[in-house]
């Protein structure tokens, strides 16, 4: 049985949740200068990595599949990296940029675009993948767009956290106060003189 505590000043501060923040501050530098996006930004070989242990026939039909219902798993050839893509469905509209798997614009090839966040940088894999031999060529392109929206989003993230460790440092501030008058108060009852006398028994 755990011992009796009382409740301290902690126990009687509001509990904020803090998130993670999904991008990092400089996201076109960190993509520029970064070895890996050095890599993967140029377009190289890659392979669907789904259900390797199955036959050709059965992986090209689960891999048209996978992509018909909008997510498939690649890797680089030459560094070994690994993706998980997840896009729309549907083929691309003129004049909207949105992610899409296009079965139509080549022959026995699929081509597909997705976007996603990768070590706090925001990016978009564009490439092509043949159906038969489940392989392709593709890269990874940081995605302008995607960064300013996660931009504005990590402002306003790091403003509400400034904020709570204001109303923190306040309340820390108040029970400070709080704990000073009570000792002092305490002191003084303590220095002040007290007539025993009261307590003295009066026989008969």
């Amino acid at each position: 049985m755990l011992p009796f505590e009382t409740p301290s000043v902690f126990d009687q501060l509001p509990r904020y949740l803090l998130k993670i923040p999904r991008v990092v501050k400089d996201q076109k530098h960190k993509f520029e200068t970064e070895d890996l996006f050095k890599k993967l930004s140029r377009e190289g070989e890659v392979r669907y990595t789904g259900f390797r242990d199955r036959p050709r026939e059965e992986r090209q039909i689960r891999f048209q599949s996978g992509v018909r219902e909008g997510h498939t798993d690649i890797a680089f050839v030459a560094n070994g990296t690994n993706l998980q893509l997840m896009f729309s469905a549907c083929p691309p509209v003129l004049g909207y940029p949105q992610d899409y798997c296009d079965f139509s614009k080549e022959r026995g090839k699929v081509h597909l675009r997705s976007s996603f966040i990768m070590n706090g940088v925001c990016v978009r894999w564009r490439g092509w993948i043949d159906l038969e031999r489940l392989d392709g060529i593709g890269c990874v392109e940081f995605d302008e767009d995607r960064a300013r929206i996660e931009d504005a989003i990590l402002r306003d993230q790091i403003e509400v956290y400034n904020q709570r460790l204001r109303q923190l440092e306040e309340i820390r501030k108040v029970h400070t106060v709080k704990r000073e008058d009570e000792a002092r108060r305490r002191r003084d009852f303590e220095k002040e003189p007290h007539d025993n006398n009261n307590d003295e028994m009066i026989l008969p």
